[in-house]
């Protein structure tokens, strides 16, 4: 039993049983976290945000998810299902910087598609292939060629009344236009 009150039983048995590889700091890390964190409200949100961060390109690895399924004796199914779920987490590599961008009802209607397609222009991402089925606002992620840009999306930040709203290395801009994107990508640039 690990989280609220979740009873694992055969499970647990066997998925003792399998190997996960991961770096030996990898793993003392986590068991690190697992203990300071076992039984507390939330444990594991703030487990896999904290390896996420130390994690360079900023994600979370399927089979550093598998370690921590083992180690808090929580399904594989459920941990996975918590890191697709908040839009915090990434299963994929993020470029050094993040430029993110709500396409939730008010900031599509006050324009995030467009501050969405600029970005794209602006970092060589291209646009014409960004509707595979009209709807931008699933979880888009996409990463420049040499790492530095990543460009998500996400279904809303709750920040409604800045519409429309981007983070840009974590930290809102709200009422962005495509102008304030472009400078927050020259000002980066200009940085490095």
């Amino acid at each position: 039993m690990f989280f609220d009150g979740e009873i694992v039983g055969k499970r647990t048995a066997m998925s003792s049983s399998l190997q996960v590889q991961l770096p030996t700091d990898e793993q003392t890390f986590i068991d690190k976290l697992v203990a300071e964190r076992a039984g507390r409200p939330g444990a594991l949100l703030g487990i896999l945000e904290a390896v996420q961060e130390r994690n360079p390109h900023k994600y979370l690895p399927v089979e550093t998810l598998r370690y921590i399924a083992l180690k808090t004796r929580t399904p594989f199914s459920r941990i996975y299902s918590v890191a697709t779920f908040y839009a915090l987490f990434n299963l994929q590599p993020q470029g050094e910087n993040t430029i993110c961008i709500c396409r939730g009802t008010a900031c599509h209607t006050r324009g995030s598609r467009n501050l969405l397609q600029g970005a794209r222009f602006d970092l060589g991402l291209g646009v014409e292939d960004s509707e595979s089925d009209g709807n931008e606002a699933d979880k888009l992620v996409l990463t420049t060629a040499d790492g530095k840009f990543t460009v998500r999306t996400v279904a809303c930040f709750g920040q409604c009344a800045m519409a429309p709203v981007v983070e840009v290395n974590h930290r809102i801009c709200g009422h962005a236009t495509e102008r304030t994107v472009q400078r927050e990508i020259e000002t980066i640039r200009g940085g490095e």
